[in-house]
């Protein structure tokens, strides 16, 4: 558990820094195209127990991080302003409501600004998951956060999706489109 909470306040960092670095780097506009991009690329883990789609300008940038896990895999667009972790850790018997409510602690802790938008279990395909969602300030800076807790193959999964909260409805949508594509087999 200890690792799991490591990992995903690395990221959480990671994420932070992100969102805080006043990179004049700008994505082009891209209209349409960019709400329906996240079913760009698939991304299979778990030896394909555990599969879903990124948006098309996210890349797997694993081995770009200074300590890298086998564990733990980072997906970002170009100004890392967007990512998705993917940490798969010990399993634990602890439910995973109570691995999420400590989380959203941990986050408070942190940022005593922080925003619940939703903490909720939700069904996927007969596995039940956690989901809490929060909006995470730093800064000046916004971003969304979507993190979904469950059990796979007696592993912890933990999925945290992290995007820029100028359009919060638009960044609940595509973290929402990344959360439907899952799939665990």
């Amino acid at each position: 558990m200890r690792n799991l909470v490591k990992y995903v306040g690395i990221g959480l960092l990671v994420v932070g820094l992100a969102a805080c670095d006043n990179s004049d780097t700008a994505t082009p506009v891209q209209g349409a195209s960019a709400e329906s991009n996240a079913t760009g690329q698939p991304v299979n883990l778990m030896d394909g127990k555990l599969s879903f789609s990124l948006p098309a300008d996210m890349t797997d940038q694993s081995g770009k991080l200074g300590t890298q896990a086998n564990n733990m895999h980072v997906y970002s667009d170009a100004t890392g302003q967007k990512a998705v972790i993917v940490i798969v850790g010990d399993d634990t018997t602890e439910e995973l409501s109570v691995l999420a409510k400590r989380l959203e602690d941990q986050q408070r802790s942190r940022d005593p600004q922080l925003q619940v938008v939703t903490n909720k279990a939700i069904e996927l395909k007969g596995h039940t998951l956690q989901q809490l969602d929060s909006i995470i300030s730093a800064k000046g800076q916004t971003a969304y956060s979507s993190v979904v807790l469950g059990k796979v193959d007696n592993k912890l999964l933990t999925l945290q999706i992290t995007l820029p909260a100028d359009d919060q409805q638009k960044a609940q949508a595509t973290a929402e489109n990344i959360i439907n594509t899952l799939v665990i087999q």
